[in-house]
């Protein structure tokens, strides 16, 4: 049995740059919003190291700065974080209900959230391949080195050899984009063919700076805290065979899943996951519903444009607040 239940006009789901931006424009507009931290407060770019292209740093800012930066501007309008982990949603009328748990491993829900307007920024969660030293610092060399998201860190591996993982679109707009930057970008794919479309694989293909090893899997990322990645181990799938590859970086390009799973059947959204929204607006198939960041984008998942889609998202629920209220006034004038 829920303890405590908690009504807002605007509440957010997530707080990475989409989420804080639309709490940001929510609080100004002195709607007193709440944002629901969920699993990764902060949003992807906490485990990001450096970032040179949000705009206003010139010499570049710390990912998790950065968010803090963000999380502190909202507070300082009047926006309230709550930490749990959100079970279920019931959408079906309004105000939405949100049934929220202390933690994923809980089975009670301690906390019922009911909102007038619901903005779902839960971002999307690159795919990952499960192997040693891939795992976030300190753990690993996640962001010292491994990353995944070309755009973001390219710029960091000048001149030096890089390998990319993955057999798909984003591996070869990912290995392209790198040639930019790196002496040399080795793709490495565990079968003999692409899945990629077949004018991605020309241009990997034909291109001076690109190697592709076939039927290799990499088995472990290698390194050290102080230095970044050193080397990758592969295996040879078809000679049965290890070796140790030097690199200084390594892109894993295997794809992102939105985590959207909690509005499955509910919100319309395309096969992948990614949530659908109306036209120019953040607005889902559900009144009152917006959604926007990587939850919804998945052609461009950077910073900046989660951060203007969040703004947007916070604008379209203000005027949807300000013409449900007019609605409700005129009805209530005419009934009486």
């Amino acid at each position: 049995m829920a303890n405590k239940t908690i009504e807002r006009k605007v509440v957010i789901l997530g707080s990475g740059p989409a989420g804080l931006t639309a709490a940001i424009y929510a609080s100004r507009a002195q709607l007193e919003p709440l944002v629901i931290d969920g699993p990764q407060p902060g949003g992807q770019l906490t485990i990001t190291t450096d970032v040179e292209n949000y705009p206003g740093f010139k010499m570049g800012i710390m990912g998790p700065i950065l968010m803090d930066e963000f999380r502190e501007q909202a507070a300082r309008f009047g926006t309230e974080f709550l930490n749990i982990w959100i079970d279920r949603v019931d959408l079906s009328q309004r105000p939405f209900t949100l049934y929220g748990k202390d933690s994923a491993d809980s089975e009670e829900v301690t906390t019922i959230v009911k909102a007038e307007t619901l903005i779902i920024s839960t971002g999307a969660s690159a795919k990952w391949l499960g192997i040693p030293g891939e795992a976030p610092v300190p753990e690993g060399l996640g962001g010292n080195g491994v990353s995944a998201c070309a755009t973001c860190d390219g710029f960091f591996f000048r001149d030096v050899p890089i390998v990319v993982v993955g057999g798909g679109d984003t591996a070869m707009e990912e290995a392209l984009f790198l040639t930019k930057f790196a002496s040399e970008v080795t793709l490495i794919h565990r079968r003999d063919e692409f899945r990629a479309s077949k004018i991605m694989q020309d241009r990997v293909l034909n291109h001076e700076k690109i190697k592709v090893l076939w039927n290799t899997e990499v088995k472990e990322i290698i390194g050290a805290k102080e230095s970044g990645v050193e080397s990758v181990r592969i295996f040879d799938i078809k000679e049965n065979k290890e070796s140790i590859l030097p690199t200084r970086g390594v892109f894993i390009a295997i794809g992102h899943q939105p985590n959207t799973e909690l509005f499955k059947g509910v919100l319309d959204m395309d096969p992948v996951g990614y949530l659908i929204t109306e036209g120019k607006t953040m607005r889902t198939n559900i009144p009152g519903v917006f959604a926007c960041g990587d939850a919804q984008d998945s052609y461009y998942r950077q910073a900046v444009t989660a951060a203007g889609t969040g703004c947007m998202a916070a604008i379209d629920a203000e005027r949807f607040l300000v013409e449900h209220t007019l609605e409700a006034a005129v009805s209530t004038q005419t009934n009486w």
